[in-house]
Protein backbone atom coordinates (compact mmCIF):
# COMPACT_ATOMS: atom_id res chain seq x y z
CA UNK A 1 0.00 0.00 0.00
CA UNK A 2 1.24 3.74 -0.62
CA UNK A 3 -0.13 6.68 0.56
CA UNK A 4 0.45 10.24 -0.01
CA UNK A 5 0.80 13.16 2.35
CA UNK A 6 1.30 16.56 1.91
CA UNK A 7 2.48 19.63 4.17
CA UNK A 8 0.58 23.54 3.36
CA UNK A 9 2.69 26.16 4.98
CA UNK A 10 1.87 29.50 4.59
CA UNK A 11 4.39 30.54 1.96
CA UNK A 12 5.14 26.91 0.17
CA UNK A 13 3.55 22.87 -0.23
CA UNK A 14 5.36 19.68 0.53
CA UNK A 15 4.64 16.50 -0.67
CA UNK A 16 5.49 13.01 -0.37
CA UNK A 17 4.94 9.41 -1.60
CA UNK A 18 5.02 7.20 1.18
CA UNK A 19 5.96 3.23 1.38
CA UNK A 20 3.80 1.53 3.70
CA UNK A 21 6.28 1.49 6.33
CA UNK A 22 6.65 5.18 5.96
CA UNK A 23 9.84 5.75 3.83
CA UNK A 24 9.58 8.19 1.71
CA UNK A 25 9.58 7.03 -2.05
CA UNK A 26 9.11 10.52 -4.39
CA UNK A 27 8.96 14.24 -3.38
CA UNK A 28 7.53 17.26 -3.87
CA UNK A 29 7.83 20.93 -3.50
CA UNK A 30 5.74 23.99 -4.98
CA UNK A 31 5.38 27.89 -3.91
CA UNK A 32 2.28 29.04 -3.53
CA UNK A 33 3.61 32.65 -4.85
CA UNK A 34 0.97 34.68 -3.33
CA UNK A 35 -1.86 31.87 -4.74
CA UNK A 36 -5.35 32.13 -2.27
CA UNK A 37 -8.58 29.66 -2.34
CA UNK A 38 -9.11 27.67 -5.10
CA UNK A 39 -5.82 28.40 -6.69
CA UNK A 40 -4.20 26.51 -3.63
CA UNK A 41 -6.86 23.78 -4.27
CA UNK A 42 -5.64 23.20 -7.55
CA UNK A 43 -2.09 23.36 -6.85
CA UNK A 44 -2.27 20.35 -4.39
CA UNK A 45 -4.59 18.62 -6.86
CA UNK A 46 -1.94 18.94 -9.55
CA UNK A 47 0.88 17.59 -6.95
CA UNK A 48 -1.45 15.24 -6.15
CA UNK A 49 -1.98 13.91 -9.73
CA UNK A 50 1.93 13.74 -10.12
CA UNK A 51 2.23 11.76 -6.49
CA UNK A 52 -0.19 9.11 -7.74
CA UNK A 53 1.60 9.17 -11.53
CA UNK A 54 5.06 8.14 -9.25
CA UNK A 55 3.37 6.07 -7.68
CA UNK A 56 1.72 4.22 -10.51
CA UNK A 57 5.34 4.40 -11.98
CA UNK A 58 6.15 1.91 -9.51
CA UNK A 59 3.43 -0.63 -9.89
CA UNK A 60 2.06 0.78 -6.26
CA UNK A 61 -1.63 2.08 -6.35
CA UNK A 62 -2.68 4.95 -3.43
CA UNK A 63 -5.30 4.08 -1.39
CA UNK A 64 -5.02 7.30 0.98
CA UNK A 65 -4.18 10.96 1.42
CA UNK A 66 -3.10 12.65 4.50
CA UNK A 67 -3.39 16.36 4.36
CA UNK A 68 -1.48 19.11 7.13
CA UNK A 69 -2.69 22.38 7.03
CA UNK A 70 -1.78 25.33 8.90
CA UNK A 71 -4.78 26.52 10.82
CA UNK A 72 -8.19 24.49 12.16
CA UNK A 73 -9.14 21.25 10.65
CA UNK A 74 -12.75 21.20 10.86
CA UNK A 75 -12.79 16.86 11.35
CA UNK A 76 -16.94 17.16 10.71
CA UNK A 77 -16.68 18.32 7.08
CA UNK A 78 -13.40 18.61 6.26
CA UNK A 79 -13.02 22.32 5.73
CA UNK A 80 -9.78 24.69 6.78
CA UNK A 81 -9.67 28.12 8.13
CA UNK A 82 -6.10 29.39 7.49
CA UNK A 83 -5.74 32.24 8.54
CA UNK A 84 -2.62 32.85 5.90
CA UNK A 85 -4.00 31.47 2.99
CA UNK A 86 -6.89 34.72 1.44
CA UNK A 87 -9.98 32.70 0.74
CA UNK A 88 -9.56 29.71 3.24
CA UNK A 89 -11.80 30.56 5.79
CA UNK A 90 -13.83 27.46 5.36
CA UNK A 91 -12.37 25.56 2.38
CA UNK A 92 -13.15 22.10 1.48
CA UNK A 93 -9.90 20.97 1.12
CA UNK A 94 -11.34 16.83 1.92
CA UNK A 95 -14.02 16.90 -0.28
CA UNK A 96 -11.36 18.70 -3.24
CA UNK A 97 -8.98 15.79 -2.49
CA UNK A 98 -11.26 13.27 -2.56
CA UNK A 99 -12.96 14.11 -5.55
CA UNK A 100 -9.39 13.58 -7.22
CA UNK A 101 -8.62 10.01 -5.28
CA UNK A 102 -11.91 8.50 -6.14
CA UNK A 103 -14.91 6.84 -4.01
CA UNK A 104 -13.41 4.25 -1.61
CA UNK A 105 -9.93 6.20 -0.83
CA UNK A 106 -10.27 8.01 2.11
CA UNK A 107 -8.64 11.41 2.50
CA UNK A 108 -8.02 12.89 5.96
CA UNK A 109 -6.90 16.34 7.18
CA UNK A 110 -5.60 17.45 10.14
CA UNK A 111 -3.58 20.97 11.55
CA UNK A 112 0.34 20.91 11.06
CA UNK A 113 0.78 21.08 14.84
CA UNK A 114 -1.02 17.26 15.23
CA UNK A 115 0.95 15.96 12.27
CA UNK A 116 4.39 17.31 13.52
CA UNK A 117 3.28 14.73 16.52
CA UNK A 118 2.18 12.08 14.48
CA UNK A 119 5.29 12.23 12.73
CA UNK A 120 7.99 12.54 15.54
CA UNK A 121 5.75 10.10 17.47
CA UNK A 122 6.15 7.31 14.61
CA UNK A 123 9.55 8.39 13.11
CA UNK A 124 11.47 11.05 15.63
CA UNK A 125 12.57 11.57 19.20
CA UNK A 126 9.05 10.60 20.31
CA UNK A 127 9.03 7.40 19.04
CA UNK A 128 6.98 4.58 20.29
CA UNK A 129 5.10 7.33 22.79
CA UNK A 130 1.53 7.09 22.94
CA UNK A 131 1.29 10.26 24.90
CA UNK A 132 3.05 13.02 23.98
CA UNK A 133 2.88 16.96 23.23
CA UNK A 134 4.59 19.06 20.21
CA UNK A 135 5.39 22.54 20.85
CA UNK A 136 5.52 24.12 17.36
CA UNK A 137 7.40 27.54 17.93
CA UNK A 138 7.41 29.53 14.35
CA UNK A 139 6.04 33.05 13.25
CA UNK A 140 2.95 31.57 15.91
CA UNK A 141 2.86 28.96 18.26
CA UNK A 142 0.98 25.99 18.68
CA UNK A 143 0.72 23.01 20.33
CA UNK A 144 0.04 18.90 18.75
CA UNK A 145 -1.11 16.85 21.60
CA UNK A 146 -0.96 12.87 21.73
CA UNK A 147 -3.41 11.28 24.23
CA UNK A 148 -3.46 7.49 24.13
CA UNK A 149 -1.81 7.51 20.72
CA UNK A 150 -5.05 9.20 19.51
CA UNK A 151 -4.77 13.39 18.45
CA UNK A 152 -6.97 15.46 20.66
CA UNK A 153 -8.93 17.58 18.86
CA UNK A 154 -11.32 19.23 21.22
CA UNK A 155 -14.95 19.91 20.42
CA UNK A 156 -14.36 22.22 17.42
CA UNK A 157 -10.88 21.10 16.93
CA UNK A 158 -9.20 23.87 18.07
CA UNK A 159 -7.57 21.98 20.79
CA UNK A 160 -3.39 22.83 20.82
CA UNK A 161 -4.08 26.65 20.29
CA UNK A 162 -1.27 27.31 22.86
CA UNK A 163 -0.53 30.59 21.78
CA UNK A 164 -3.44 31.95 23.14
CA UNK A 165 -2.06 30.62 27.02
CA UNK A 166 -2.09 33.22 29.05
CA UNK A 167 1.64 33.24 30.83
CA UNK A 168 1.27 37.34 32.12
CA UNK A 169 -0.57 39.80 33.86
CA UNK A 170 -2.04 41.93 33.80
CA UNK A 171 -3.47 41.90 30.25
CA UNK A 172 -2.25 43.82 27.48
CA UNK A 173 -4.03 45.19 24.11
CA UNK A 174 -0.54 43.67 22.31
CA UNK A 175 -2.37 40.20 23.03
CA UNK A 176 -5.31 40.72 21.17
CA UNK A 177 -4.52 39.32 18.09
CA UNK A 178 -2.11 36.67 18.82
CA UNK A 179 -2.34 36.02 22.65
CA UNK A 180 -0.05 36.53 25.79
CA UNK A 181 2.20 33.47 24.89
CA UNK A 182 2.86 34.01 21.18
CA UNK A 183 2.81 37.56 21.67
CA UNK A 184 5.84 37.05 23.64
CA UNK A 185 7.84 34.22 22.57
CA UNK A 186 7.30 33.06 19.08
CA UNK A 187 9.19 33.98 15.91
CA UNK A 188 6.85 37.40 15.74
CA UNK A 189 6.58 37.49 19.54
CA UNK A 190 10.71 37.32 19.92
CA UNK A 191 10.70 40.55 16.99
CA UNK A 192 7.64 42.20 18.84
CA UNK A 193 9.43 42.61 22.25
CA UNK A 194 13.12 43.18 20.65
CA UNK A 195 11.47 46.18 19.44
CA UNK A 196 9.71 47.30 22.10
CA UNK A 197 13.25 47.22 24.34
CA UNK A 198 14.57 49.30 21.25
CA UNK A 199 12.54 52.41 22.10
CA UNK A 200 12.95 52.01 25.62
CA UNK A 201 16.63 52.22 25.34
CA UNK A 202 18.08 54.83 23.34
CA UNK A 203 21.43 54.06 24.44
CA UNK A 204 21.87 51.03 22.97
CA UNK A 205 24.11 51.32 19.99
CA UNK A 206 24.27 47.21 19.21
CA UNK A 207 23.85 45.42 16.33
CA UNK A 208 19.91 45.45 16.13
CA UNK A 209 19.98 49.08 16.21
CA UNK A 210 21.31 48.90 12.49
CA UNK A 211 18.68 46.72 11.11
CA UNK A 212 15.08 48.84 9.96
CA UNK A 213 12.55 47.56 12.40
CA UNK A 214 10.22 46.05 10.18
CA UNK A 215 13.06 43.65 9.25
CA UNK A 216 14.41 42.43 12.12
CA UNK A 217 13.72 38.93 12.57
CA UNK A 218 13.86 36.66 15.25
CA UNK A 219 16.52 35.21 13.98
CA UNK A 220 18.37 38.63 14.01
CA UNK A 221 18.03 38.52 17.65
CA UNK A 222 18.98 34.96 18.21
CA UNK A 223 22.39 35.83 15.53
CA UNK A 224 22.59 39.02 18.17
CA UNK A 225 22.79 37.20 21.36
CA UNK A 226 25.05 34.56 20.40
CA UNK A 227 27.31 37.04 19.67
CA UNK A 228 27.23 38.35 23.24
CA UNK A 229 24.71 41.28 22.57
CA UNK A 230 22.89 42.31 26.30
CA UNK A 231 19.78 43.69 24.46
CA UNK A 232 19.15 40.48 22.51
CA UNK A 233 20.02 38.13 25.56
CA UNK A 234 17.56 39.88 27.47
CA UNK A 235 14.99 39.10 24.65
CA UNK A 236 16.18 35.73 24.34
CA UNK A 237 15.63 35.08 28.25
CA UNK A 238 12.13 36.52 28.33
CA UNK A 239 11.28 34.06 25.57
CA UNK A 240 13.19 30.72 27.29
CA UNK A 241 11.24 31.77 30.39
CA UNK A 242 8.05 31.78 28.40
CA UNK A 243 8.82 28.39 26.75
CA UNK A 244 10.07 26.55 30.34
CA UNK A 245 6.58 28.04 31.86
CA UNK A 246 4.58 26.65 28.92
CA UNK A 247 6.65 23.37 28.92
CA UNK A 248 5.71 23.08 32.68
CA UNK A 249 1.95 23.87 31.80
CA UNK A 250 1.93 21.19 29.02
CA UNK A 251 3.54 18.76 31.53
CA UNK A 252 0.85 19.48 34.72
CA UNK A 253 -1.94 19.02 32.24
CA UNK A 254 -1.15 16.01 29.96
CA UNK A 255 1.44 14.23 31.44
CA UNK A 256 3.10 13.31 28.80
CA UNK A 257 5.90 11.05 28.21
CA UNK A 258 7.69 13.90 26.17
CA UNK A 259 7.83 17.27 25.23
CA UNK A 260 9.16 18.07 21.39
CA UNK A 261 10.14 21.50 20.91
CA UNK A 262 10.25 21.89 17.33
CA UNK A 263 9.08 24.40 14.37
CA UNK A 264 11.14 27.35 13.03
CA UNK A 265 13.01 28.36 16.22
CA UNK A 266 14.30 25.26 16.97
CA UNK A 267 16.51 26.22 14.99
CA UNK A 268 18.49 28.50 16.70
CA UNK A 269 16.79 28.23 19.94
CA UNK A 270 17.69 24.97 20.18
CA UNK A 271 20.94 25.92 22.04
CA UNK A 272 18.52 27.09 24.64
CA UNK A 273 17.40 23.59 25.72
CA UNK A 274 18.76 23.34 29.18
CA UNK A 275 17.65 26.98 30.05
CA UNK A 276 14.27 26.18 29.08
CA UNK A 277 14.15 22.41 31.09
CA UNK A 278 15.50 24.12 34.28
CA UNK A 279 12.60 26.96 33.76
CA UNK A 280 10.21 24.28 33.30
CA UNK A 281 11.08 22.66 36.11
CA UNK A 282 10.87 25.86 38.61
CA UNK A 283 6.89 25.13 37.32
CA UNK A 284 5.63 22.09 36.79
CA UNK A 285 4.13 18.99 38.99
CA UNK A 286 7.21 17.34 40.16
CA UNK A 287 6.22 13.65 40.03
CA UNK A 288 4.88 14.66 36.39
CA UNK A 289 8.48 16.38 35.24
CA UNK A 290 10.75 13.91 36.94
CA UNK A 291 8.96 11.45 34.33
CA UNK A 292 8.95 13.44 31.01
CA UNK A 293 11.18 14.20 28.58
CA UNK A 294 11.83 17.65 26.86
CA UNK A 295 13.43 17.16 23.58
CA UNK A 296 14.23 19.21 20.31
CA UNK A 297 12.44 17.66 17.29
CA UNK A 298 14.59 15.73 15.03
CA UNK A 299 12.58 15.71 12.04
CA UNK A 300 13.13 19.04 11.45
CA UNK A 301 11.28 20.69 9.04
CA UNK A 302 9.82 17.66 7.78
CA UNK A 303 7.90 16.91 10.90
CA UNK A 304 4.65 17.87 9.84
CA UNK A 305 5.23 16.30 6.56
CA UNK A 306 5.91 12.90 7.76
CA UNK A 307 3.22 12.90 10.34
CA UNK A 308 1.02 13.78 7.25
CA UNK A 309 1.56 10.45 6.16
CA UNK A 310 1.37 8.98 9.54
CA UNK A 311 -2.25 10.34 9.36
CA UNK A 312 -2.71 8.68 6.29
CA UNK A 313 -1.88 5.07 7.36
CA UNK A 314 -3.88 5.53 10.90
CA UNK A 315 -6.71 6.20 8.39
CA UNK A 316 -5.67 3.04 5.98
CA UNK A 317 -5.92 1.15 9.61
CA UNK A 318 -8.86 2.05 10.38
CA UNK A 319 -7.38 3.90 13.82
CA UNK A 320 -8.83 7.46 12.81
CA UNK A 321 -12.36 8.09 11.79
Amino acid sequence: MAVIGFDLGATKLAGALFESDGAILERSSALLERRGGADVGRLIVEQLRSLRAAAESRGAAVEVVGASVPGIAHRKDGTVWAPNIPGWERYPLRDELAAEVGEGRPVAVESDRACSILGEAARGCARGCRHAVFLAVGTGIGAGVLVDGAILGGAHGIAGAIGWMGLDRPYREVYDDRGGFESNASGFGVARVALELLRKSPEYQGPLRTIEPDRLSAHDVFAAHEAGDALAGRVVANAVECWGMAVANVVSLFDPEIVVLGGGLFGPAATELDRIVAEARRWAQPISFAKVKVRVGELGPDAALIGSGELARQVARGAVA
